[in-house]
Parts: C-alpha cells; sequence; structure tokens
C-alpha cells in the first residue's frame, strides 16, 4: 500500500465581518495545548491569518479522513476559543483596508521584503496531497506522467471564486494569485532526476528565488520527505473532498509508476498547451471544456470520466474505487466547492458564505 499525507491551510477570520484575523500565535498555542493535536500537526503559514495542519502518514482513506477532521476540530475549537473562526476557502473573499501582519520568521521576512505586494495579498490557502515514491527517479518519472492531469485536478478542486468583496469570475483565483510568483504553475518535463536537480539548482543560483521552497510547481518532489507534492488544489469545503483528491492523486501516482515499470509511453502535451489548459481549469472549474493530458479539449465530464478509467486499477487495488467514484459522482451533481460558494452568497449575502465557509469547516 502506497502511503499518503495531506497538508490543509485555512484562513482565521472575524465570525461577523469574515476580515482575516491575525491570531494564528494564539490558535496554534491553543490547538497544541489540546488532546486532539500534537504541536507538530499545526504550524504557521506565511501571513498571521493563516494556519496549516498536517496529517500523519496515512496507508487508508479511512485513516486520511479521521485525521483530517480531528485537526480541523481541533483548530476550530481553538479558533473560537481565541474569537475568530477558521475558514476553508481558497482565497479570502473581503479584506481590510490594512494588511494583514507576516509570521516574523528570517524566511518570511524576507519574502516580505523581496515582494511587499504579493506578500500582503497572499491570504490564499491550498491542500497539499503528499504520496510516497520509492526513489527520486522514480519521483520524477511520476512527474512526467502525471502533469497533464493538473488541470483536472485543478478544475475538480476549485474553491476560491471571491476577491475583495466581489466575484472574480475564476473558480480558482488562488491559482491567479500563486501565477505571480516567479517559479508556479504546472512543472515542466525532466529528462531524469540529475535533469529536475540542476534546473532547482540553477532557479536557485539565479537569485531570482531565495531558496528551494519558492519553487512553486503544482506538483513537486518534496525536500523534508520521499513523496511526491501535489499543491494545485484549493483548500477544501468538506474533509471528504480532500479525501477524494487524496484518493486521485495516490492512484494517479500509482499508475505512473506501473506505467513507468512496463516502459509505456508518455502522454505528450506542449508546456503551453498544460499551461493554458491550468488557466481554463482556473477560470471555469468544471463548467466549461477541460484540455486533457494530450492537449484535446472535450466536456468536463468526458475528462473525469477519461480519468476514472485511467485510475480504476489503482483504485481497485486500494479499495478506494467506490469511496472515490462516489465523490467524484457527487462533484459532478452538486458542482465545485467554488460553485457552492456562489450559491450561498446568493442566497444568503455575506452571512451565508461565512456560514458556510466557517461552518462546514470541522465536519465532513
Amino acid at each position: 500500500m502506497i502511503t499518503v499525507g495531506v497538508e490543509e491551510e485555512y484562513l482565521l477570520v472575524d465570525p461577523v465581518s469574515g476580515l482575516p484575523t491575525p491570531r494564528v500565535e494564539d490558535v496554534s498555542r491553543t490547538a497544541g495545548l489540546g488532546s486532539l493535536a500534537e504541536r507538530g500537526e499545526v504550524q504557521d503559514e506565511l501571513l498571521q491569518a493563516q494556519i496549516e495542519v498536517a496529517t500523519p502518514v496515512c496507508s487508508t482513506l479511512d485513516e486520511v479522513g479521521g485525521h483530517l477532521l480531528r485537526l480541523r476540530h481541533a483548530v476550530a475549537s481553538a479558533a473560537e476559543a481565541n474569537g475568530c473562526r477558521i475558514a476553508a476557502t481558497g482565497a479570502a473573499p473581503v479584506r481590510g483596508p490594512l494588511p494583514v501582519p507576516v509570521t516574523p520568521t528570517q524566511r518570511y521576512l524576507r519574502m516580505e521584503g523581496a515582494a511587499r505586494q504579493l506578500v500582503d495579498e497572499h491570504l490564499i490557502c491550498g491542500t497539499h496531497v503528499h504520496v510516497a515514491v520509492p526513489d527520486p527517479d522514480t519521483g520524477v518519472a511520476v512527474l512526467n506522467r502525471i502533469r497533464g492531469w493538473l488541470p483536472t485536478l485543478l478544475a475538480m478542486s476549485g474553491n476560491s471564486p471571491l476577491w475583495e468583496g466581489r466575484d472574480t469570475g475564476f473558480a480558482s483565483w488562488r491559482t491567479i494569485v500563486f501565477s505571480r510568483w516567479p517559479v508556479s504553475g504546472p512543472p515542466p518535463a525532466f529528462d531524469g532526476f540529475a535533469d529536475y536537480e540542476r534546473r532547482l539548482e540553477a532557479l536557485v543560483g539565479s537569485g531570482v528565488i531565495a531558496d528551494r521552497g519558492q519553487v512553486y510547481w503544482q506538483a513537486r518532489l518534496s525536500d523534508r520527505y520521499p513523496t511526491i507534492e501535489v499543491r494545485c488544489p484549493d483548500v477544501q469545503l468538506r474533509a471528504d473532498d480532500a479525501v477524494m483528491l487524496a484518493g486521485i492523486v495516490r492512484a494517479l501516482v500509482a499508475t505512473a509508476i506501473t506505467e513507468e515499470k512496463a516502459g509505456a509511453p508518455l502522454p505528450v502535451s506542449d508546456p503551453e498547451l498544460v499551461q493554458a489548459g491550468n488557466w481554463h481549469a482556473a477560470r471555469y472549474g468544471l463548467n466549461r471544456t477541460l484540455v486533457d493530458p494530450y492537449g484535446h479539449p472535450h466536456s468536463s465530464g468526458d475528462v473525469l470520466c477519461s480519468l476514472l478509467r485511467h485510475i480504476t486499477p489503482a483504485l481497485d487495488d486500494a479499495g478506494d474505487l467506490r469511496e472515490v467514484s462516489g465523490l467524484v459522482h457527487r462533484l459532478l451533481q452538486e458542482g465545485t466547492p467554488a460553485d457552492r460558494q456562489r450559491r450561498a452568497l446568493a442566497e444568503g449575502g455575506l452571512p451565508g458564505l461565512l456560514s458556510l465557509l466557517t461552518g462546514a469547516t470541522p465536519t465532513a
């Protein structure tokens, strides 16, 4: 069984106004003192109105879901104890007139000095899925084989349609905000692990980015763990949607490893097509066409069906087929989290939206 872990980022917001609230130090301390979360499972982020949780290494999706619910409940309770709420949204729907303070670590302060406006506007939250790989060479081969599916994962996960109190027209505005950093978006294709390392070192050596952590590709090798880290999804409204994404990413990795061992041909798509497909997915979510891994446009439903066919053997081997296919079917029926945000805002205004973003967080 290939192991998997999930990291989720949330916003800390005022329960009435929805404005980002810089209380991460207090919330982290309270959560770490409780019985539901270990200190290492709750972490600071770039801005003091963001907080991150990380599951332990998991073998099953039931474990992933159980840990996410536990950690969401721990952080939500700690936030409430400190006069704020956690909001499971990919971007802050409203912002105050003053920027949120940066978490005062040397690295984050250096980033603020280098790109102040980008840091001020970095009120965005994602879901990161880590999947174990046996070695770096296999990891790079996996990156080459899954990169064409990243726009589909992005389209499924879009949960950031609102910004500055307005509808951006995008399903994932977080993706657009992130794209302003020097190294972001889908990764290029690599000619093995040595080529991957050479290109990362060249990026750091250029002086444009400060360290390897600022290589914000939507999929990359983790520098901390023996894993592939897929970073394109927005944080999800519901924990079980994050579980769905974890199951899909694990199955994509397992399928890529099987194909690599069998010498199956790589799906070929020009980098500009992958990039364009990624922007298109961020713009429309599942409400228009999607660009498949070969660079061809199809209806979003057809591409999701192709994705499931592609990974069905891996899902079946892991015992995940029924759960993941059921959650994908629900997604197609209900729409993306971005669609749900828009409906909540239309039906209940800002109070209805905040109820969705904060009330759904501790539960499945």
